[in-house]
């Protein structure tokens, strides 16, 4: 198992990490100031500006494995990319590479119809439009999916939907056009076949916001993660994704992919939270002495530097698994990373927060938000109890 990349990805590597230099780490702030400015859920001219200049750099589409329309890269291949885009919160939308659009786009790739790819994932793939993935459900613990409550049922033509999602990220975005969205068609099925997924136009009556929801206080404008009511919606039955009863298979294979994304991004804010620490470490004195110069200081950063090796190593085993053998054999490895990436990348913003002082949990530096969204990544993906339940029962059947 080797990870030397080819020229072409050492290529690109070097492509992503230029244009991040000139366009997205001196934009940062200005980025900030258009968010807060103003209405917060609307389009960032300067960010579509960005956006702009990477898909003529041909840095665009960049995840899609196995598929004409990206860049033809392997999980593993893709791996490094992901990590360099993980380092600001502007990069990963700046490159078309965004979560949950990469998911449903993944999806529409994989499942869609010709009509559907055309009317929705064509879209998408040019940046016109943006989407939602809407799954978690307030009343049932969703992280088995089996809970899931809201009822696809069939009417003549049309399948009629009726349910509260939650968590549904993107939907404050004012380009969100199109939600996938998870319920049951037939509650009599097997647990596993009970659930399907179908298309929902933003704009289709009974599609109501009831709220925004906080992570930490913060909003997450102007991508944002809402409760969304649906009312008696109606969609034609072509909507459907692969067939009923498909739901769940089409999620196993959705979450493998954007499970490994995450955990590729959380490595890059930890790296760059290490970089913040080291810096602010020879910086600042206190008691007559830089930081840096202090034992203990020394001592988060050598973890930190150990920890997030470690973890980048377990993912790009993950990713060549993913590659190789496919993602239900991966089982354990994706798990793995699921669970060991975010609380490496936790620690390691916890840590340069610490060394920052009161700097740290202000907005000023970013730690605050890094941190928020890696202790979130913890539940979003699935709790770390499910995936260590998985990892032992797995672990345990090599011995039956």
């Amino acid at each position: 198992m080797k990870f030397e990349h080819s020229d072409k990805v050492n290529d690109l590597r070097k492509r992503v990490s230029a244009f991040m230099d000139e366009y997205i780490y001196p934009n940062e702030a200005t980025l900030y100031e258009q968010c807060d400015q103003g209405e917060r859920w609307k389009v960032l001219p300067l960010l579509e500006d960005i956006k702009a200049k990477a898909k003529s750099a041909d840095l665009w589409n960049l995840f899609l494995p196995e598929s004409e329309h990206g860049a033809g890269l392997t999980n593993t291949e893709y791996a490094p990319l992901c990590e360099i885009m993980g380092r600001s919160r502007w990069a990963p939308e700046a490159f078309n590479c965004s979560a949950p659009d990469t998911g449903n786009m993944e999806v529409l790739a994989r499942y869609g119809t010709a009509e559907q790819k055309q009317e929705w994932l064509e879209p998408l793939l040019a940046g016109e439009i943006r989407s939602a993935f809407a799954m978690t459900e307030p009343a049932v613990a969703s992280s088995d999916a089996t809970n899931i409550e809201c009822r696809i049922e069939a009417d003549g033509d049309d399948y009629v939907i009726n349910g509260t999602k939650w968590w549904t990220s993107g939907i404050g975005d004012p380009r969100c056009k199109i939600l996938i969205t998870m319920g049951k068609t037939d509650p009599s099925a097997h647990k596993y076949q009970q659930q399907s997924m179908v298309l929902v136009a933003r704009d289709t009556p009974g599609v109501t916001v009831k709220r925004m929801l906080t992570v930490f206080g913060a909003d997450d404008a102007p991508h944002g993660h809402g409760e969304v009511e649906f009312k008696d919606v109606r969609v034609p039955r072509s909507n459907i994704l692969l067939g009923e009863g498909r739901g769940f298979e089409i999620a196993q294979g959705r979450l493998g992919p954007g499970r490994i994304h995450h955990c590729m991004r959380a490595i890059g804010v930890a790296e760059r939270a290490l970089e913040d620490m080291c810096r602010r470490a020879l910086q600042r004195t206190a008691f007559g002495r830089r930081l840096a110069d202090m034992g203990v200081t020394k001592h988060h950063i050598a973890l930190s530097r150990m920890e997030i090796d470690q973890a980048r190593l377990l993912t790009l085993r993950a990713a060549y698994m993913m590659d190789t053998v496919g993602n239900k054999a991966a089982r354990s490895e994706i798990a793995q990373i699921k669970v060991a990436v975010p609380n490496m990348a936790g620690r390691v913003v916890d840590r340069a927060i610490q060394v920052h002082g009161a700097a740290g949990v202000s907005g000023d530096f970013g730690l605050a938000a890094a941190y928020a969204g890696l202790r979130t990544l913890r539940i979003a993906d699935g709790p770390d109890e499910v995936h260590t339940d998985q990892i032992g029962r797995l672990e345990l059947k090599k011995y039956l």
